[in-house]
């Protein structure tokens, strides 16, 4: 039985797309609702055909689709909790023909029991990446179960997700973290204490002249390079609509760094 052949053993899902059509994407009608930093986030990872990636806290795997539709051939894992976002997940990995991505359920920092996750001695995962909770455990919590476990972590939660992940690079492997902006020093710090370098920040701005509220930080295992603050991404003009830049990511699935 497919994925997907268990759909109506589910809640309620929506069904749309991402980059302009190109996936199909099913979601939850109730609680977390997929937004723009995944699929910004899926532009800043570096993967080749071939290689292998890891995301962490996955969701219905839009990020995840995302990379796999930009380049084509790329294998590996996505991580999620809730076990019927897992079920979904792996429904949009299937509609979507790809079988080289799987899902599994795993509670971060604790890694599942799978082949491709080994220890320290036998690293095979070339980038991983993720969009953690961010709500600090101490903030109101959501009324709806599965949207509160996707948005709470305890500030600590993020330093063990960060080293949850990085101990499965691969030397000068890359981990790419989409989180709000008030955590951009706490992630820096996180990957320099994992032996990270090359930390690059790319900031998202909503609109021309106004804070940025998302940060893309991406580190890579090993390296000696300096950190990088680059001019980042303008995402909307100030009528609201996309800029140029942000519909090539959306719409187009460009890459943002390389």
């Amino acid at each position: 039985m497919t994925a997907i052949s268990r759909m109506d053993t589910l809640p309620p899902v929506t069904v749309g797309t991402l980059l302009d059509g190109r996936v199909r994407y099913r979601q939850f009608c109730d609680g977390y609702r997929t937004g723009l930093e995944p699929v910004l986030m899926a532009a800043c990872v570096p993967a080749r055909a071939g290689q292998y990636v890891l995301e962490g806290g996955c969701g219905a795997g839009a990020g995840l689709l995302c990379l796999a539709t930009r380049v084509r051939g790329v294998r590996g894992i996505g991580l999620e909790c809730d076990s019927p976002t897992v079920l979904l997940g792996r429904a949009n990995m299937d509609e979507n023909g790809f079988d080289a991505i799987r899902i599994l359920q795993a509670i971060l920092p604790v890694l599942p029991d799978d082949p491709l996750l080994s220890g320290p001695g036998t690293r095979r995962i070339d980038h991983a990446f993720a969009n953690p909770p961010w709500h600090d455990h101490a903030s109101t919590p959501s009324p709806m179960p599965r949207r509160d476990r996707a948005r709470r972590l305890p500030r600590a939660g993020l330093a063990q997700w960060v080293g949850s992940l990085a101990t499965q690079l691969r030397h000068h492997g890359t981990l790419t973290l989409a989180v709000p902006a008030t955590l951009l020093d706490h992630t820096i710090g996180c990957m320099v204490e994992n032996r990270m370098g090359d930390v690059t920040v790319f900031p998202c701005w909503p609109r021309q002249g106004v804070a940025a509220k998302i940060v893309l930080i991406r580190g890579r295992m090993g390296s000696r390079t300096p950190a990088r603050l680059l001019p980042g991404i303008v995402l909307h003009h100030a009528d609201g609509t996309f800029t140029p830049e942000a519909r090539a990511v959306l719409r187009d699935g460009q890459a943002l760094l390389d």
